[in-house]
């Protein structure tokens, strides 16, 4: 009987489910459509004589909310696969498997594949211009996602500390004429001051209030930049700064360059992968000393604040070293990283240390998963390289990016690979003794 009754409730709940979708999709479709009908439906201009002239794109405005319609289907199927543990799963089990073997596979294999990116593009700029710039966003959203995924602190102002590793080896590197590799620690370490002294302000303060503080530090730093213009240029930069070398021996076509040493034609492209190489070392190092330092005292620490600063205090952790900590050790990374940016541009202004980028790398780390080094490295991979596909689409391009993330937020609520596991947890249920348990049993 049990059975009879599960084989009718089947088909019903599958009915039933079939219409809640179509009603769903239905009614995105209608909110769809009164909000892209003067977006996009209907478009305005000032005419040559000042009078308002108008034209419409009906046929693009049902593309939208066609995509609309059968978006929200697709969301939702997506959402019953993987959704919650009292829906029905539609994936099948030996499909579970083959998507759990791939995940484990994903991080060697996007290893191997970006270390042959400068042999498989070599002749290519922009691959490689594009692929320093998405390892520089890996570096940022690693060295954020300790103070937010990890310790669970709201940084809004992680930019400051990119501007400040920037800002020193340019003032260094052009004032007091010190190499690539004697700037780059002053750079970490003048950054994590800056954590530190950010860290004292925020001891008490915790959600929005810590967000709010945290986006006035970033904007401070940039006005100090602007304004300092004896030290820092204002808003002309610093120009010439220099470029690495490797170990002394400068990338150049003359004599003395690293291509004549060795005895082999000298490219433009052979500096390029020196940087690509050189800034995948510095977000491999990121990630090593991440992982180490999620399983020390301190990362356990971390994890503890993060889950529950209340109970945090009552196991007698020390929240003010741990939130200091947290600061300066992603305020270091984000140094490293400014500090590469220099040396890769030749020229840094103020322009490039907005909100804007602090905005970029938090939607990295949330959008990968907060704690998950895997899913900040795709979602930087997404954000930045796939941002490039839809160059082409001027009018549509945000609205494509906008639209992404809403699917991704909606699809995945903690990110692509969301991982909030504890690093030390019991790995079997282990009873407890009847006589510690205040109702008898164990």
């Amino acid at each position: 009987m049990a059975k009879l009754a599960h084989a009718v409730a089947a088909p019903a709940a599958a009915k039933a489910g079939a219409g809640f979708i179509l009603k769903k999709a239905l009614i995105s479709a209608l909110v769809a459509l009164v909000l892209f009908s003067l977006m996009i439906g209907v478009r305005t201009e000032a005419g040559p004589e000042g009078g308002l002239i108008y034209w419409t794109r009906f046929e693009e405005l049902a593309g939208m909310v066609a995509a609309v319609f059968f978006g929200s289907i697709v969301v939702e199927l997506l959402r019953r696969w993987w959704g919650p543990v009292d829906t029905p799963k539609l994936v099948p089990e030996a499909a579970r498997k083959t998507l759990s073997l791939a995940g484990r596979v994903v991080a060697p294999a996007l290893l191997v594949f970006t270390l042959l990116v400068p042999v498989i593009f070599y002749d290519q700029r922009y691959i490689l211009d594009l692929g320093i710039l998405v390892l520089t966003y890996v570096m940022l959203g690693w060295g954020l996602n300790i103070v937010v995924g990890l310790a669970g602190l709201l940084d809004l102002g992680y930019v400051a500390f990119y501007a400040v590793g920037a800002y020193s080896y340019a003032l260094l590197a052009t004032n007091f004429d010190l190499s690539f590799w004697v700037c780059l620690p002053l750079a970490g370490i003048l950054a994590a001051f800056w954590g530190v002294l950010l860290g004292f302000p925020v001891l008490r303060l915790r959600g929005d209030y810590l967000a709010i503080v945290t986006l006035a530090f970033g904007e401070i730093i940039r006005l100090v930049i602007i304004n300092w213009q004896s030290l820092t240029g204002g808003p002309n930069g610093i120009s010439g700064i220099p470029r690495p070398t490797v170990f002394g021996i400068p990338l150049t076509p003359g004599e003395n360059g690293l291509a004549a040493m060795l005895g082999i034609p000298f490219s433009p492209s052979q500096r390029l992968v020196f940087l690509f190489y050189l800034i995948l070392a510095l977000a491999l190092i990121t990630n090593w000393a991440t992982i180490r330092l999620r399983r020390l005292p301190i990362g356990r620490a971390w994890e503890a604040l993060r889950e529950d600063e209340v109970a945090c205090r009552a196991l007698g952790i020390n929240t003010t070293t741990t939130k200091l900590t947290a600061f300066a050790t992603g305020a270091m990374f984000g140094g490293f990283a400014g500090a590469f940016f220099a040396t890769r541009q030749g020229f840094i202004s103020p322009e490039s240390f907005t909100f804007q980028e602090s905005a970029l790398v938090l939607a990295i780390v949330v959008l990968g998963g907060m704690g998950s080094q895997l899913g900040v490295a795709l979602a930087a991979l997404t954000l930045i390289g796939g941002f490039e596909l839809f160059r082409g689409l001027d009018q549509f391009r945000m609205l494509v990016f906008g639209l992404s993330m809403v699917f991704l937020m909606v699809w995945r609520p903690r990110g692509l690979i969301g991982h909030r596991a504890p690093t030390v947890f019991l790995e079997h249920k282990q009873a407890i003794s009847s006589d510690l348990v205040k109702e008898g049993h164990g």
